[in-house]
Parts: structure tokens; sequence; C-alpha cells
């Protein structure tokens, strides 16, 4: 830890450093083995990662004919094999019929509603190689750790433009950001917002009680990809490298005590129809193994990063994009779903109205920037950004473009006694 800790307080790479990271990008037997824990990473006793795995490798999207696709959506429920036939590209010619039977769905048990709520960013540092993020140990970026007084003045401009659901993000670094200090976080939030939701390094269940007693609500991690082949070429260096600590991070978050987890798979890094099945397949699982816990998705695409001009955001299109979408409403009914800001307004508009029931808005992926973005007041220090977004819409503007659409925004829907 001590060496790569170097690494991330230098914005310049020592030649040792750089030496270093070529040898992990060319040499594979100078990683650590992708599946096996690292020392006081916790153990739970779960089928689940085993049971996807499984469905995920016995999947030949390509076996599936027009005849299983309109079986799937002649059934009133969706079974494992008819959510299957609905990701294979046998069903693309059915697009409009999937989304009419999603949007039927969505009504029946969300409504008309669609909920608003924006990421905050408090620190940026990271101790992983993961050759797509910005955030990444070897990137040359500007590094920020918001102090305390930082974090509630950011959550204080966000409080005051009306939304009322914030979810707190930090690069995964335990020695920079510590459970504590996310922990410190949330109770910052709890005076400003409603609902508080948290996107960090995975952690023990523990430590997930922890967060959930200073005020988290829910915990949502990305997989990325469930390709573990895939998975040990794109993640290089640090804890998030080991796969199975990662997939069990909601099932531990579950444990520790939080109200809601979510999943998702960053499409576009591997094989994106198995990625989806293993994504809803995740939350099948656990949704029946634990059935008080509520669940969502998310189905974020790639998206451009500073100082890495090979990311291409549209390795998967948007109407495969919206295929998936339709597929997960119609196979998980109950399920939320978010459309991120990495997508661009006319499609979180038009999916909204179908499948999504829940979208940011006035987001930043920088650090410290918010007053900037947000009142016009130049700011100096800030961090750089994970990603670039492609919707930029403020609160008030998202707000009025929902109810535009006919849809019912909605803030906050809980009663705290």
């Amino acid at each position: 830890m001590a060496e790569n800790q170097f690494f991330i307080d230098s914005n310049k790479l020592s030649e040792a450093a750089l030496e270093k990271k070529h040898r992990l990008e060319q040499d594979p037997s100078s990683r650590t083995d992708h599946m096996e824990y690292m020392e006081g990473m916790e153990r739970i006793d779960s089928d689940i990662l085993a049971r996807v795995i499984a469905e995920r490798n016995n999947y030949n999207y390509e076996d599936y004919t027009d005849a299983d696709v309109r079986r799937a959506l002649m059934h009133e429920t969706c079974s494992v094999e008819n959510f299957k036939a609905l990701l294979s590209p046998a069903a693309a010619p059915h697009l409009e019929e999937m989304a009419a039977r999603a949007k039927e769905e969505t009504s029946k048990h969300f409504g008309n509603t669609v909920y608003i709520f924006t990421p905050l960013y408090i620190a940026n540092y990271c101790e992983n190689y993961c050759v797509y993020c910005g955030f990444n140990c070897y990137n040359d970026i500007a590094r920020k750790k918001l102090t305390e007084e930082e974090i509630e003045k950011e959550m204080d401009v966000i409080a005051k433009s009306g939304i009322e659901e914030i979810l707190i993000l930090t690069g995964e670094s335990r020695s920079q950001s510590s459970v504590e200090y996310i922990g410190e976080a949330c109770k910052l939030a709890t005076k400003y917002f409603r609902n508080v939701g948290l996107e960090i390094y995975p952690v023990n269940s523990d430590e997930y009680r922890y967060l959930h007693e200073c005020g988290a609500d829910y915990v949502t991690v990305f997989q990325e990809t469930y390709d573990s082949d895939k998975y040990e070429t794109l993640h290089l260096m640090g804890h998030k490298r080991v796969f199975p600590y990662r997939f069990e991070a909601q099932e531990r978050a579950i444990l520790g005590g939080m109200r809601g987890v979510g999943f998702s798979a960053l499409l576009g890094l591997a094989d994106f129809r198995r990625d989806a099945l293993s994504t809803a397949l995740h939350v099948y699982f656990l949704q029946r193994k634990y059935p008080y816990v509520e669940y969502s998705l998310s189905c974020p695409r790639l998206r451009p990063i500073i100082n890495n001009d090979k990311i291409n955001p549209l390795d998967v299109r948007e109407h495969e994009l919206c295929q998936v979408l339709c597929a997960y409403r119609i196979f998980l009914p109950y399920v939320g779903i978010t459309v991120s800001s990495r997508e661009q307004a006319h499609f979180r508009d038009g999916i909204a109205k179908i499948a999504a029931t829940k979208v940011s808005a006035g987001v930043s992926t920088g650090i410290g920037d918010h007053e900037d973005k947000y009142t016009g007041h130049e700011v100096t220090d800030a961090g750089d950004e994970q990603f670039e977004i492609s919707d930029g819409r403020s609160f008030d503007e998202m707000y009025g473009d929902m109810a535009a659409e006919g849809l019912q925004p909605v803030l906050n829907d809980y009663v705290y006694v």
C-alpha cells in the first residue's frame, strides 16, 4: 500500500511507477489472483455468485428465435428463459412491443412518477488501476478530497436547488476516504437531504452497518463486468481487482442493514447481453433471498475520460440499450431503474416514459465545483471529473422537462418517524 500511496499523492508518475504500470499491463503474472480475497476482506456464505456465473456461461443468445421472443411477450409473467429471449438479437424487431409491455409494467407498479436525485463526489483519490476509469491511480489528474466544511458547503448549495436525495461518491481509496470520513459525510447529508445513497469502494458488513447508522439508506455498486476473465484484464491493481468480493458487496450491505441496494454492469466493457443478463440475475436471486429489501438497476454505458481517447461510448448502441432496459422492466417489474447523465437528454426523456423510474439532475462528476456550476461563483481548486457527462440539465430544467413529458417528478416519498 505504501508504494501505491506514493502514486496517488503525486501528479507526475515516477520512473518506477511507470515501470510498474507497464509491467501490470504487459505481464499478467505480475498481477495478483483476481479471484483471491485480500487480507481483511469478509467472506460470506452465499451461492449467488456461482448461480449467476453458471447462467451467464450457459447463455447462448444466438440460439433464440423469433418464436421464442413472441412466446416471452405472450406470458403474463417473465421467466428467466423468457428474459434471455428478450435480451437476444432475435428480439430487436420486437422493440416497440417490448416498450409497450415495459410501459404497462412501469405504470402498474410505479404509476406516472420519476424520482430525481444528484450525485456528490467528495474525493477522487484512488488506489486501483482500472484502465477505463478517469480516477485510476495512474491517471494524471487534479486530485482533491473535500474537508467536512467543504462537503457541507457543497450540500448546502445542492439542497438550495430543491433536490432532496443525494448519492455520495468517492474514489476507491481507504487511506484517503476512510469509512469514518464517509460516515461523517453521511451525518452531514442527513441535515440537508431526506434520502442518502452511497457509491463507494466495497466494505465489510459491519462497516456497512456503521454507515447505515450514520444515515446512509442505500448502497450502489457497479460490478463493471460479470465476465471474470475480462474483469481481470481491466482491473490490474488494487482491492477492486478482487472479483468475488466486489460481487458480494450488495449482499454484505443487506446484512449490514441497508434499506436498498443498486446494481449495474458498465455496458461496453464486455459482451453487453451477457452482462445485462448477469446484472438482472444478480438482483433476481438476491430478491428471492431477501424479499424485504429495495432493489434498483442502472444501465450506464462507457463515457470518455481524461487522458484516454480510446474509450468508445458507442460500443452499445442506443436501440440496444433501450432493448436491455425494456427487458429489465418486463423481467423485474418491481425494481427501480435509474438512467444517468451519461445518456443524452432525448434518450433519458424517452425511456423515463417507458421503463426508467429515476434520473439524476444538476450533475457534476468533479470534486468541489457545485458552487461554480450551481451559482456561477468561480472555483479554482476543484478536482478533476471521473468521466464526461452527456446530459447537463439543472434540477429545475429536469423537473420542468419531466413534467412536460407528462410525468410526475418526485423528490422524496419516505415518511420518517
